[in-house]
């Protein structure tokens, strides 16, 4: 059997223009499903980042750490229903450039992967309206029809290169022509594998690395697009 082209693309500020799980817990919290606390949680680390005076990585930690301490216990089903309400109203939300990007290649017939570390029930909703082929995110243990706290597969999800050899096998798939996207020093073991790496808007630790390897960089900026040399 032939194997299928791929392409990999990680989703929160590379093809959504923001971040599904901050989205997803400001909604949750909004619907009485986590407490209006929980923002103390990330409300620093948010100040510092808006402020230029810390990193976004710093800020979805605080995010991760919110999510994780007040998911135990939530009704699988009302998730849900979260869950579809928020990708409804941001659905659009997404870069110029990624959604093309994403239109030719379905023309292409390649395979459309997405890896992300925002929960997987959002993810996969999201790029369903895409027309992605499969989705791997973070998934957390549900008993019962309601959240244990525990979190599936970590040592998977957590390396995005071991989870892009993980569906390479599953899906029968080849990095023959391969494209990878992604926008943070976290992709960075995921594009080294493949054969046209994009950095999409990187950050800063992507960025040095992408010079470094002569790999693409595209930024879009307001309604301008451009490779970055």
């Amino acid at each position: 059997m032939k194997k299928s082209k791929v392409a990999i693309f990680d989703i929160d500020g590379t093809i959504f223009r923001s971040s599904l799980l901050i989205e997803l817990v400001e909604a949750l919290i909004n619907n009485g499903l986590f407490p209006l606390k929980t923002k103390n949680i990330y409300a620093s680390a948010y100040k510092d980042w808006s402020n230029r005076q810390g990193s976004y990585e710093d800020y979805i930690n605080a995010v991760i750490v919110a999510y994780e301490k007040n998911i135990k216990g939530v009704s699988h089903e009302a998730y849900l229903k979260i869950t579809k309400q928020v990708v409804t109203d941001n659905k659009d939300r997404v870069y110029r450039y990624t959604r093309d990007l994403i239109k030719d290649l379905k023309k292409k017939n390649y395979y459309l992967l997405a890896i992300s570390n925002s929960p997987k029930e959002v993810v996969q909703s999201f790029c369903h309206e895409l027309g992605f082929d499969k989705v791997y995110g973070r998934e957390y243990e549900v008993v019962d029809k309601r959240f244990t706290g525990q979190i599936l597969h970590l040592d998977l999800i957590s390396d995005k290169a071991k989870m892009l050899q993980h569906a390479l096998a599953k899906e029968e798939l080849t990095l023959v022509d391969s494209i990878g996207v992604g926008d943070s020093e976290g992709d960075i073991t995921l594009l080294k594998m493949v054969e046209n790496p994009i950095c999409f808007n990187p950050n800063s630790k992507l960025y040095v690395k992408a010079k470094r390897l002569g790999w693409k960089v595209v930024v879009e900026r307001k309604d301008v697009i451009y490779e970055k040399i």
